[in-house]
């Protein structure tokens, strides 16, 4: 019980900060509770964490058919470091463009009705979290922290889902009471996610050169 814990801990965690940064999913949730008030947000918000409960599952199973095949993670592997790499090298360079100018942020226009298909169909849009849970599911089974087993892959799911709504719900009762304290934390956002890939790269690094050991 208490590994099931600390991995929807780590996973909400994660999940919770991938949505940090200002997106077409999290400034939409923000204006529609400026728009039709905060429940609508709310609901708009749960629309588009169904869709990444679904994301999450898809993730999984990719990934346990990638550890399945052991050269196509080698291969993913090298990949992932150049890819982390340019990330982080991409999100250092933001924030540190951010501390010379202020950016705004445009609104998206929606309509007063369908807050909740709204979610829906605009987190169907965006598939750039499937990838994202691919790595953390991968991260999370090389460290040992999760295994492909029904228990730990609901925790894992659910882990997403709570994680997304709750940075959302965020958005949505606190984004429009200051812009300029919300481009102060998108500022800090973007240090952050240069950070993780960092940390990433290190554990790329350290399991390509701990399977070359094994290899030899």
């Amino acid at each position: 019980m208490t590994d099931l814990i600390i991995l929807f801990f780590i996973t909400f965690s994660a999940a919770l900060l991938g949505v940090v940064p200002p997106g077409l999913i999290n400034i939409t949730a923000a204006k529609i509770s400026t728009q039709k008030g905060k429940m609508n947000g709310v609901i708009f918000a749960i629309g588009a964490s169904i869709v990444v409960l679904i994301q999450a599952i898809i993730a999984v199973m990719i990934s346990k058919y990638l550890y399945n095949n052991q050269q196509i993670i080698a291969v993913l592997e090298k990949a992932a470091l150049v890819i982390f790499g340019l990330l982080g090298i991409y999100f250092f360079i933001i924030a540190r463009k951010k501390k010379h100018k202020e950016k705004r942020i445009r609104m998206v226009k929606v309509s007063k009705k369908g807050s909740f298909f709204k979610g829906i169909f605009l987190a169907m849009l965006n598939v750039l979290p499937i990838p994202y849970f691919i790595g953390l599911n991968a991260l999370w089974r090389t460290s040992g922290l999760m295994e492909f087993s029904i228990p730990d892959i609901v925790v894992f799911v659910l882990g997403t889902g709570f994680g997304t709504f709750a940075m959302l719900y965020m958005y949505v009762f606190y984004f429009n009471k200051s812009q300029s304290k919300s481009g102060h934390f998108s500022k800090y956002s973007d240090h952050i996610l240069s950070a993780l890939m960092l940390v990433l790269v290190i554990v790329t690094l350290v399991r390509i050169f701990y399977h070359n050991d094994a290899a030899i």
